[in-house]
C-alpha cells in the first residue's frame, strides 16, 4: 500500500520562496512516475511537475517552468519553489503513477493512483 506525506507548505510573500517535500513509503519503484498538483478554490486539480526517476526525466506545467524545480532523493520527492506569484496560492498534493508510464511524465490527474492529503501553499 502506497502512502505519500506532503510537508513545506506555508505562507510566503510574491517572489518568495518554497520547498516542498513528499515522504513515499510502500510498494513503489523507479519505473513508477511521481508528481506535483495543486488545487485552488473552486478550480480543478492540475499538474504541476511530474519526474521519473528511473529514467531521469521531468516535465513542468507551462505556469511554472523556469520557477519550479522537482527532484526526487530514494524515498522522497521535493518541489522547490521560487519566484511565487499569487496565482501559485493553492493546496499542493503529490502522486505516484498507477504502474510503470515507460518514463513519460505526463500532468494528467488520470494517470495517478496514489495521492497525499495536501500541503496549502498561499502567496500574498
Amino acid at each position: 500500500h502506497v502512502q505519500l506525506v506532503e510537508s513545506g507548505g506555508g505562507s510566503v510573500q510574491a517572489g518568495g520562496s518554497l520547498n516542498l517535500s513528499c515522504s513515499v513509503s510502500g510498494q513503489t519503484d523507479r519505473s513508477r512516475t511521481m508528481a506535483w498538483f495543486r488545487q485552488a478554490p473552486g478550480k480543478e486539480r492540475e499538474g504541476v511537475a511530474a519526474t521519473n526517476f528511473g529514467r531521469g526525466r521531468a516535465n513542468y506545467a507551462g505556469s511554472v517552468k523556469g520557477r519550479f524545480t522537482i527532484s526526487q532523493d530514494k524515498n522522497t520527492m521535493y518541489l522547490e519553489m521560487n519566484s511565487l506569484k499569487v496565482e501559485d496560492t493553492a493546496m499542493y498534493y503529490c502522486a505516484v503513477s498507477r504502474g510503470s508510464l515507460f518514463g513519460l511524465c505526463p500532468l494528467r490527474v488520470v494517470d495517478y493512483a496514489h495521492w497525499g492529503q495536501g500541503t496549502q501553499v498561499t502567496v500574498s
